[in-house]
This record gives C-alpha cells, structure tokens and sequence, in this order.
C-alpha cells in the first residue's frame, strides 16, 4: 500500500462525512432546532430593549 492509496481512502471517508453531514443537517427532525437558532439574534434585541427600559425607570 503505498501513499496515493492512503489519499485516496482518506478522501472517501472525507466525502462519506461530508455526506452524512449534509443528511443530518437537511433532515427534517432538525428543522425546528435549526428555525429557533436562526431566530436567536432577534430574542437579544427584545432582551437587550427590555433591559434598557428598566434602568431607565430606576433613575
């Protein structure tokens, strides 16, 4: 076995966990955990407003 079969058999396992991870991330038992993290920089802004505001009322 010399070095190119090395690289060849490394680049197939590369391309299979590609792969997999294509199907896990595209599943649709996912899609509600990936639509609330897509959603997670907008629920800050409502923290972060909410939080101005009542400092604003102690001062």
């Amino acid at each position: 076995m010399d070095i190119n079969t090395l690289r060849g058999i490394a680049t197939a396992l590369a391309l299979i966990a590609f792969i997999g991870v294509w199907i896990w991330a595209w599943s649709g038992k996912r899609k509600r955990a990936f639509d609330e993290a897509a959603n997670l920089p907008f629920a800050d802004d409502n923290i972060d407003q909410n939080s101005k505001g009542g400092q604003h009322d102690c001062q």
